[in-house]
């Protein structure tokens, strides 16, 4: 018995639903990544002439904007109360009144939040207590 012989076709592969698939997962990791937002209070100092103190490696630095809204070592509180506040750096100082305590303001915030970081700062015991300011101008 003859067989006719059958004829090879050509073996190729589809890559239209690779590409799919490799588009679908990049638009599904583009929308479910997460970026790191970095959350740095805008301040515009004050200006004062004095002496440069330089900076230590622990200490609480309370930044306070415009707005009054706190930051406590660079981390940005939920409100600005003053039980919040005293809970912050009670946390940051581990309870240590020794460090340097530092209140960086913004030149347009309102006396109470300054008053309000000082009078936090008093009641917990810290003694070693610094505004931040910037230099005058040499023109002025």
């Amino acid at each position: 018995m003859k067989f006719k012989r059958q004829r090879s076709q050509d073996v190729s592969v589809d890559l239209t639903p690779l590409i799919d698939v490799v588009f679908l997962l990049l638009i599904f990791f583009m929308v479910s990544t997460t970026f790191t937002r970095e959350s740095h209070l805008k301040v515009d100092l004050p200006e004062a002439d004095g002496e440069v103190a330089e900076a230590q490696a622990e200490q609480v630095d309370v930044v306070i904007n415009a707005e009054g809204q706190y930051a406590v070592n660079d981390r940005p509180l939920v409100n600005n109360q003053k039980e919040t506040l005293r809970k912050a750096v009670q946390e940051v100082s581990g309870g240590n009144a020794q460090l340097p305590f530092i209140i960086t303001a913004d030149a347009q915030t309102p006396h109470e939040y300054v008053v309000r970081a000082m009078d936090v700062a008093g009641k917990l015991g810290f003694v070693k207590l610094s505004i931040t300011t910037q230099r005058t101008s040499e023109g002025e």
